[in-house]
């Protein structure tokens, strides 16, 4: 089944005039992985969020695209804490816990803060 991501990896590809084994190449990857992540039969790794933006020099709106499609197509997100100090740890296991208990209204404030991503 070709999901959101899927769609937008192969919309991608293709307006860029590339077949499966050009992407691959570039995302140090096997055709078939590809494949399998275009087809909704393997999630797409996380690095690749920002990898691909970087070589394929995605716009803002497409940068929004690709966001929306990986927001439709994951059901789990990990978060590497390793180098977080303590506070961003805490907040992530507050967040991750408080997850479903969010109103739309807070889900807004909180899109809106991250969305600014430091750009006062």
């Amino acid at each position: 089944m070709l999901t959101s991501i899927g769609k937008f990896l192969r919309k991608l590809r293709v307006d860029h005039g590339e077949i499966l084994k050009d992407m691959a190449e570039k995302l140090d990857v096997t055709v078939s992985f590809l494949s399998a992540v275009e087809n909704g039969k393997k999630h797409m790794p996380a690095t690749w969020n920002s990898k691909i933006c970087a070589l394929y020099d995605l716009n803002e709106v497409q940068q929004k695209e690709f966001t929306t499609a990986i927001a439709e197509t994951e059901e789990a997100i990990e978060m590497d804490l390793v180098n977080a100090n303590i506070g961003r740890r805490e907040l992530a296991v507050s967040f991750a816990r408080r997850f479903n208990n969010i109103s739309d209204a807070q889900v807004e404030e909180i899109r809106k803060i991250l969305l600014k991503g430091g750009k006062e």
